[in-house]
């Protein structure tokens, strides 16, 4: 495995013991539909929310967290709307867009949680 995927997998392994500490129960990791995935789908105080991870040992190329746009928050909705479908969650269940960055430096991690991000 190439050395971005294995900090990848790492981030992600760190990212969903960090939300469990903070009172997410973790439903899936990784999930697939198609091409796009949804790294994390947790449930917190009746909400689902579908997470992206994104995880960075360097501030070269910006914040973890700009590296996602409008097109991969879109591939993330449509890849939550078929999981909602698949899993027989109703329409009127509130459902929310997050993205967890995880910036590695010297100093340890530093966690950034937006939530509810839409379009």
């Amino acid at each position: 495995m190439a050395r971005h995927n294995d900090f990848g997998k790492w981030g992600e392994d760190i990212a969903a013991r960090w939300l469990a500490e903070k009172g997410f129960k973790i439903l899936h990791r990784g999930w697939r539909h198609g091409r796009s995935e949804i790294d994390i789908i947790a449930i917190r105080q009746g909400i689902y929310h579908f997470i992206e991870i994104k995880c960075s040992r360097s501030k070269i190329f910006g914040h973890p967290e700009e590296r996602v746009g409008r097109a991969k928050l879109s591939r993330i909705m449509r890849v939550a709307a078929h999981w909602l479908y698949e899993h027989h969650i109703p329409s009127h269940q509130r459902v929310q867009y997050d993205v967890l960055a995880i910036q590695v430096d010297a100093g340890g991690l530093q966690y950034a949680l937006i939530e509810d991000i839409s379009l």
